[in-house]
């Protein structure tokens, strides 16, 4: 698969030397954060976030609720201009060497590069086969070979295939809620993006299917890069390669996953994770 590149996520008149900016798929980091202030209004919700998330990894954003971490992930794919008091006060994020604030890139476009699996499974009111195939669709993709071997292809890759696949024509609405999860993971892998944010989606599952939905994103990592926020931090260390620790709109501490919750080395970090607060 490969990386999210400018000519992927922006519109044709833009080049990556219109930007300023040059990659290598030799750089691990694919999305870069710098500095980065968000608002609600008039209500600052993130302060000077900096951080690096490396391709092909999974990181953990972990903290109280309100702490903003899902408003950061959200910014990723720009799901936040979707609310309109929502907005930039400085900073900048960019993937792949892209600022994909900049405005002359494809909002539309970026979004397919980087998929989004929510908190709560929003399968459609379409049957599985339908669900998964969604977004080929919109895309103009009508022959029924390359729509069969997607839904093969997804629905393997998100681990629900031997689970559905006598019953592709039945409601997506049909199955439980571990699996609708899955169908989800497997609707937003169909249009092949490079990042895969993911905004709690196991808090709304039995421990069955929480286990099952961790067991795929281990899988799936080897050909994406993940993002998770999760309130679980047992989850977080089970899943994770590296964690971010968020405070009242702060990044106060990044790491491998493992030191920070062995050995953190903010007092802050240390607090949370042996549960003195949040």
């Amino acid at each position: 698969m490969s990386l999210v590149t400018d000519k992927i996520i922006s519109k044709p008149k833009i080049e990556t030397r219109d930007l300023g900016l040059e990659m290598t798929e030799n750089n691990r980091s694919l999305i870069e954060i710098s500095n980065f202030d968000f608002f609600y209004g008039e209500k600052q919700a993130l302060f000077d976030v900096s951080m690096d998330i490396k391709e092909r990894e999974v990181t953990a954003f972990i903290g109280p609720s309100g702490c903003g971490k899902s408003t950061l992930l959200r910014c990723i794919n720009r799901m936040n201009d979707l609310i309109e008091v929502a907005r930039i006060g400085s900073g900048k994020i960019t993937v792949n060497g892209v600022d994909i604030y900049d405005d002359r890139v494809d909002t539309i476009e970026l979004r397919k590069r980087v998929g989004m699996v929510f908190q709560k499974s929003n399968p459609f009111p379409k049957s599985i086969y339908e669900n998964v195939v969604y977004g080929l669709r919109i895309q103009g993709i009508t022959r029924k070979s390359k729509l069969d071997e997607a839904v093969e292809r997804c629905l393997k890759g998100a681990a629900l295939w031997e689970e559905v696949k006598d019953r592709l024509d039945t409601s997506g609405l049909s199955l439980s809620g571990g699996q609708q999860q899955r169908l989800c993971i497997a609707r937003a892998l169909a249009v092949e993006p490079d990042i895969l944010l993911m905004d709690e989606p196991c808090s709304a599952l039995d421990p069955v299917a929480t286990a099952k939905v961790e067991e795929l994103i281990h899988t799936l990592k080897d050909r994406y890069t993940i993002v998770i926020v999760t309130h679980n931090m047992q989850q977080a260390a089970r899943v994770s390669d590296r964690t971010a620790f968020f405070y009242l709109g702060k990044l106060i501490e990044m790491n491998a996953t493992d030191q920070i919750f062995m050995s953190p080395d903010k007092e802050q970090t240390e607090a949370y994770i042996s549960g003195r607060f949040g």
